[in-house]
């Protein structure tokens, strides 16, 4: 029956057509369900691909649903109504775990387990939504019925349900029928206000940050602060106290057990700071979940919504943000038949609604855009839509005055709490720095970092790590070609120098010819497919210029030095090799590479010198939008022409002057990157040896307070043996050399880890051996009845385990989720399993440091072996370093695992009334790698029956 006959049947019979719904389908591991009118019922893996493939039916994630049936991902099809869709148009910017039970958790709803309560959940999740649409409250109904239509003419499956639903209520007459589309057209701008000044020097006294804090629980509706709490708070003041010299911040590395409450620790003296000052305190983190749990905890300072988005802004890199330049592109040639028109609209809706534009780890649902198949180039995802090319025009930019990135840039310049991320704040003081250095003023995004928690401070040397290395490699030397001269391929989108530029260097001679040398320079640069023409499967190579040829004797070399298996294309981590001693190809290509990279870097230092004599030539003619420009084009230039080239030459002159003896202070080698069985890449890198030689210059030394603070920064091992407990902290953040020393503090877990937790050893289980190590998992996931995570230190591993549990526990309807197995990120991988307290999720070292699951969702840890830091030779010229003597650096790499261990079990006791077992499947882990575990969490030893037995009897116990 058609659309308008099913409408024309319920106008007969006054009934709502747009509630007649279609059979509801689930799909969990091993299962299926559907729910229609006559209820839910469990149905066979063929007739569940039936149902799937012939329709109409509502499914939750089309993709994933598609991939467990075997399935390839399905396309766009107006008998597949996918309700995540549906959630996406009706709440806007507002979560939802990609599953049946995230949907229904998201309306309120109690979580469905099993596939037949999925499926009733779903069919249950779509009237809502439907119904909400129909309800008089619902806000800007003419806005939504104008995109509904856009919708409808595209071919979405939801439109004429979501337009009858809309059309339930009256609505206004409207004077313009848009498309809906051109959100840019509807956000309001940004103003620009009075500088706020330099922050005054204020301090904050222990006691103030005691009676802060108190004051912040209330608001959060807790009694009182706990003792360890109210401590931590007190020292914390320290790092906001004012220093006495400069290049003498106020430094403290602080250890709070997990259950502390150390967020509101730090942001009571933070928020005080703030407000005494006139400033902005700067909060840094490593990963994206911590940023939004931060975000969450600033509700206790201001819970007024309006005030909170005035006092407190998340910060990360341009890369992050939504560019409107870019959607409205996208969105004229999805017009033309170009593109996912469907999932542009609905992204144009989540932008009207976001509170910031972020893409990656904000309000966007980043499960979106894989729900069916699109084409990677045609998706409305974060890869398309932010301006991760530096190809930014700045205020040329018809949408300059709405840009999501200038809003936020600038209303971090008014706030009192800066939540940003350890690559946003190194890479912007190392640039900061580099501008000073040549007399020049800050940038102003970071201008006022002098007050600066680090949070997640375990994570700040691999920060430094990445921000301060170089790397030269074909991608990012194509990528540097692409910025200078715009993409030079058939269809594709982007901006180069001269479409950015050249209407500011129309008048002026010298800056135009140094823009046109530029773009003639970057001709030898390497351009897009420079993999297949330098490593093809066919081995038929051909290299075009001077930077070609010299990856391709790079990977040479590689070859040469390197064995058989390990320098394969089907190599897991692909593979190395020392760059010392350089064969003579190697050695004859450097050469004409680094005459190349000097070629394209001396009409770019051209053009930076012009376009800042023009800004000081024609100061008093330059009107604002024209100066703000210069100045971004210059941010552009001085990173790449003063950084990024200066870099790889100077990597390259290394190979010639330094023979074969290193650069004591740096890491040189070449590399290769695989993917999909094909080498994706080759590098020339460089590291420091000691990324906080850097991290101390840039960062540390210029402010004037930074409190490091994490739940592991002590090593108790160091301090048995007679040593500094928190050694190892002071070597990784820089504080081992500052003239003030650092202060330390050690807060202990007020939790009951003796009673609530179990740590085992498995003594019985070959790690090498996959089919043992899936057998093992199983039993315990089984044991625990789900809620289990399974970390792996390899990819392949865990793949292999995967196939193996997956059909196991489908059999005891425990959903188990994977990172690179299912089509979702790691985030909405995460979220899933906190919704869902029964699922199972394998995952790397990416989902340890990004889960923050408190309550059943996670009762059980176990690794498939000790997480012993990867051999290779930035570590070895580390642990050379650092490792001491006496025991060739084995106390070193313990350190690291331990390290590991630590975090990973911090991640399972998050509450005081959680209960958990953690397990190590390697019998070879050493009782030393767990001496970091809070006091009560003692180690046993036993086989995986034993294990299986006591994880059983301790949980079952906690469900009761």
């Amino acid at each position: 029956m058609s659309d308008e006959s099913v409408i024309a049947t319920h106008r007969l019979t006054g009934a709502e057509p747009w509630l007649d719904l279609p059979a509801a389908l689930a799909v969990p591991p091993g299962a299926g369900a559907i729910c229609d009118d006559a209820g839910a019922r469990k149905i066979g893996r063929g007739a569940a691909e039936g149902v799937f493939t012939t329709g109409p039916v509502l499914v939750a994630h089309a993709s994933l649903t598609a991939r467990r049936l075997g399935l390839s991902p399905p396309l766009r099809s107006s008998d597949l109504l996918d309700v995540l869709e549906l959630w996406a148009f009706v709440r806007p910017a507002t979560f939802c775990a990609p599953s049946p039970a995230g949907l229904a958790l998201a309306l309120g709803l109690s979580e469905p387990k099993g596939a037949e309560a999925q499926a009733a959940a779903l069919r249950d999740a779509a009237a809502t939504l439907l119904k909400e649409l129909a309800d008089p409250a619902y806000p800007r109904r003419e806005d939504a019925f104008t995109l509904a239509e856009t919708l409808g003419r595209a071919g979405w499956a939801w439109a004429w349900r979501v337009s009858g639903a809309l059309q339930a209520q009256p609505l206004r007459e409207r004077q313009y029928r848009g498309s809906g589309l051109d959100v840019w057209a509807r956000l309001a701008e940004w103003e620009d206000e009075a500088p706020r000044g330099e922050a005054g020097s204020a301090p904050v006294d222990s006691e103030s940050a005691r009676i802060r804090l108190e004051k912040l629980l209330q608001q959060s509706g807790l009694d009182e602060a706990r003792p360890t709490q109210s401590d931590y708070a007190a020292e914390a003041a320290y790092a906001f106290s004012p220093r006495d010299e400069e290049g003498r911040p106020r430094m403290l590395l602080a250890e709070a057990g997990t259950g502390t409450g150390k967020t509101l620790g730090y942001l009571a003296p933070a928020s005080l700071w703030a407000e005494r000052n006139q400033g902005a305190a700067w909060v840094s983190t490593y990963t994206r979940a911590l940023q939004r749990q931060i975000d969450r905890e600033i509700a206790a300072l201001w819970p007024d919504p309006a005030e909170r988005r005035r006092k407190a802004v998340v910060r990360k890199g341009r890369e992050n943000y939504l560019c409107l330049l870019n959607l409205q592109d996208m969105v004229q040639a999805a017009q033309l038949g170009n593109g996912d028109l469907i999932g542009l609209a609905l992204t144009a809706r989540w932008a009207l609604h976001s509170r910031d534009g972020d893409m990656t780890g904000g309000d966007f649902p980043g499960w979106l855009p894989g729900l069916f198949a699109v084409g990677p180039s045609a998706q409305a995802s974060a890869a398309n839509l932010v301006d991760r090319r530096g190809e930014c025009v700045h205020a040329a930019c018809s949408h300059y005055r709405t840009c999501f990135v200038e809003k936020t840039i600038r209303a971090s310049r008014r706030a009192d709490l800066v939540v940003a991320n350890h690559a946003l704040v190194m890479t912007q003081a190392a640039f900061d720095g580099a501008r000073t250095a040549r007399g020049l003023k800050q940038d102003n995004e970071t201008a006022a970092l002098k007050r600066i928690v680090f949070d997640e401070g375990h994570h700040l040397f691999d920060a430094a790590d990445s921000a301060f290395s170089a790397c030269l490699s074909g991608q990012e030397a194509a990528e540097l070609r692409r910025w200078i001269r715009g993409p030079e391929g058939r269809g594709r989108r982007g901006r180069g120098l001269e479409q950015r530029l050249g209407d500011l260097c129309a008048d002026n001679e010298p800056a135009r010819k140094a823009l046109q040398d530029a773009i003639r320079a970057a001709a030898a640069l390497p351009g897009e497919g420079v993999s297949g023409r330098i490593a093809p499967p066919s081995g038929e190579v051909n290299p075009v210029g001077p930077i070609e040829q010299f990856l391709m004797a790079a990977l040479e070399q590689i070859r040469a030095r390197t064995s058989e298996a390990a320098s394969s294309a089907s190599s897991e981590f692909g593979t190395e090799c020392a760059v010392r001693p350089a064969t003579e190809p190697l050695l004859e290509t450097a050469r004409g590479a680094a005459q190349a990279i000097a070629a394209v870097e001396a009409p770019l230092l051209a053009l930076a010198r012009h376009l800042e004599d023009i800004l000081d030539d024609e100061a008093s003619e330059l009107d604002g939008a024209s100066r703000a420009r210069i100045e971004g084009a210059l941010r552009g230039l001085d990173r790449r022409a003063r950084m990024t080239l200066p870099g790889w030459r100077s990597m390259l002159a290394a190979l010639e002057e330094g023979g074969s003896e290193p650069d004591p202070d740096f890491v040189d080698w070449l590399s290769v990157e695989t993917a999909f069985g094909r080498i994706h890449d080759v590098a020339l890198r460089r590291h420091w040896i000691d990324p906080t030689v850097p991290l101390e210059a840039a960062v540390v030394l210029p402010s004037h307070g930074v409190l490091v603070t994490s739940a592991t920064l002590s090593d108790p091992v160091a301090e048995a043996s007679g040593g500094d407990l928190f050694g190892m902290a002071r070597m990784r953040t820089g504080a081992a050399r500052l003239i003030e020393p650092a202060r330390t503090l050690k807060v202990e877990s007020p939790f009951d880890y003796a009673a609530n937790s179990r740590v085992i050893v498995v003594q019985d289980v070959a790690k090498d051996d996959p089919r043992q190590t899936a057998a093992a998992m199983r039993e315990l996931f089984l044991a625990a009845s789900g809620g289990g995570l399974g970390l792996f230190t390899a990819i392949r591993r865990l793949k292999a385990v995967y196939e193996r549990l997956g059909p196991d526990l489908a059999k005891a309807q425990i959903p188990l989720y994977a990172q690179h197995v299912d089509p979702l990120e790691v985030g909405a991988l995460v979220d899933i399993f906190r919704a869902e307290q029964d699922s199972c999720l394998l995952g790397t070292d990416a989902v340890r440091d990004g889960v923050d699951v408190p309550g059943r969702s996670l009762r059980l840890l176990a690794f498939d072996r000790v997480p012993w830091p990867r051999p290779d030779l930035l570590h070895k010229a580390r642990r050379e370093k650092f490792g001491g003597l006496s025991d060739k650096g084995r106390g070193y790499d313990d350190a690291l695992a331990r390290a590991k261990v630590a975090q990973a079990f911090g991640r399972l006791i998050r509450r005081a009334d959680d209960r958990g077992v953690f397990v190590m499947l390697d019998a070879a882990c050493p009782t030393r790698l767990f001496a970091a575990l809070p006091p009560g969490a003692e180690v046993q030893r036993m086989g995986l029956v034993e294990a299986v037995e006591m994880t059983r009897e301790f949980l079952s116990t906690t469900a009761e």
